[in-house]
């Protein structure tokens, strides 16, 4: 359960079945949800562990991460290699033969992307490594919608925008308490190679783009008024908290007068708010 990194997928299945209620317009077929579910689960925990193999030696270094299951001993590299391949290969069958194939190859073409993409070419390379490495993470709202209609939609395309403009205001804050860590382990964070002040400006640019983007829906159609009264009250709260953050690191804030975890957990409240909106939007039409 470990190597899975379960609270991880906690935020992809967040975005995976809402988005499935939204195709359907309405209640999805629930074996189709179950099925669905298990297999991202499955799927994203090989990439989860295949990150946990490549990514041992550093691990092994930082603070946040000295309890995974390698760096204890728990399991051994070879296991957790054996254990992640199994994991991508057995979720990939499980998509293509109990939801679709359209489904199964997105699916991998995350992991894919998590795992070589990011992990081994972008992370220890570039400040830009969340920015597009968050590909993978953006994909569980395609997977979602292709299992439902075996295509992939506008609607589904939108959503993959949010989360994709999502991801890096979303993380960043993290990486700014933890960057001791990561410059220890000389992969380069937004945060380890900038001033604070820059990540906060970024931080707000990105976080405009995303509630924009999340308003699109409406005016091309997809939902009606009550996923625009969320999107528009969850943005709002977010630009509050964005701005925020850029005033006190402008002020010079460092250290916990910092608060930049409060915008951190807020995203994870608002992206499960504007994706509950889209599973009842449908309901309310």
């Amino acid at each position: 359960m470990a190597l899975t990194k379960p609270r991880i997928i906690e935020l992809l299945l967040i975005t995976t079945v809402p988005v499935m209620f939204l195709a359907a317009q309405g209640v999805p077929d629930l074996w189709l949800v179950l099925t669905t579910t298990i297999g991202g689960y499955l799927s994203a925990g090989g990439a989860n562990a295949l990150n946990m193999y490549i990514d041992r030696d550093i691990d092994a270094l930082m603070d946040r991460t000295s309890q995974r299951p390698l760096v204890t001993g728990m399991v051994s590299p070879r296991e957790c290699l054996a254990f992640g391949i199994g994991l991508a290969v057995f979720s990939t069958l499980w998509f293509g033969l109990l939801v679709n194939w359209l489904s199964a190859a997105l699916a991998l073409g995350a992991l894919l992307f998590y795992v070589v993409v990011y992990t081994m070419l972008l992370k220890r390379r570039t400040s830009q490594n969340i920015v597009w490495g968050g590909i993978a993470g953006c994909m569980p709202v395609l997977i979602g919608w292709s299992a439902v209609t075996n295509t992939v939609s506008w609607a589904a395309v939108i959503l993959f925008a949010v989360i994709f403009f999502w991801t890096p205001p979303h993380y960043w804050p993290l990486s700014m308490k933890v960057k001791d860590d990561y410059a220890r382990v000389g992969v380069p964070m937004l945060p380890v190679v900038a001033t604070n002040r820059v990540v906060a400006k970024q931080i707000v640019l990105y976080s405009w783009v995303m509630v924009a983007v999340s308003l699109l829906l409406t005016p091309l159609g997809y939902t009606g008024w009550f996923y625009t009264a969320v999107a528009l009250l969850a943005g709002g709260a977010w630009l509050w908290e964005a701005h925020g953050l850029q005033n006190r690191a402008k002020a010079g804030v460092t250290g916990a007068k910092l608060k930049e975890m409060r915008l951190f957990h807020w995203s994870i409240t608002y992206v499960s708010l504007l994706f509950l909106a889209v599973a009842v939007d449908p309901f309310l039409r």
